[in-house]
C-alpha cells in the first residue's frame, strides 16, 4: 500500500490510495473506459506491466506485448495527463472510446502521446483494444 496522501498520477485529484490502487491491486474494477484509461496511464507511470498485460483485450495480445509494455515505461517518464472526451464507455456500455494527451519526456525530449483508445467491455471488466494516434 501507498502513502494514503499521495495524489494519483491518473490526474483525477484523488488520492491514489482511493482512485487507481484498488484497481491496480484487483481490488476492484474499473467502472467506465475512462476509469481503465486512467488506470493504465497511472500504471504506466508506476511501471505496473502486468496490469497493462491484464488490461489488455485477450483476444489481441501478443507474444511480445508484456516486452514491449515495458521497453514503452522504462524509456518515457510521464508528466501529466489530460482526457480531452469519451464516448460510450459507461457503466452499461459494452464499448467506448476515450481521446487523451499524455505528456511526456523521452531522451530529454518533451512531447505529447494524442491517442483514440478503443476499449470493450468483456465478463464484466473493461479492456483496452488498441488505439489510434492523434497529430498534435
Amino acid at each position: 500500500m501507498t502513502d494514503t496522501k499521495t495524489l494519483c498520477a491518473c490526474g483525477s485529484g484523488a488520492n491514489y490510495a482511493d482512485c487507481c490502487e484498488p484497481l491496480h491491486l484487483g481490488a476492484a474494477k474499473a467502472q467506465t473506459a475512462e476509469a481503465l484509461m486512467r488506470s493504465r496511464y497511472c500504471a504506466y507511470v508506476l511501471g505496473q506491466i502486468d496490469y497493462l498485460v491484464s488490461t489488455t483485450l485477450p483476444a489481441v495480445r501478443t507474444t511480445d506485448l508484456w516486452v514491449n509494455y515495458k521497453s514503452t515505461a522504462d524509456s518515457i517518464q510521464w508528466i501529466g495527463l489530460e482526457v480531452m472526451s469519451a464516448s460510450q464507455g459507461g457503466v452499461k456500455d459494452k464499448t467506448g472510446k476515450v481521446e487523451f494527451k499524455a505528456s511526456y519526456i523521452q531522451d530529454g525530449e518533451q512531447a505529447i502521446h494524442h491517442e483514440w483508445s478503443r476499449f470493450r467491455r468483456s465478463g464484466g471488466n473493461w479492456y483496452y483494444v488498441d488505439g489510434v494516434m492523434k497529430e498534435t
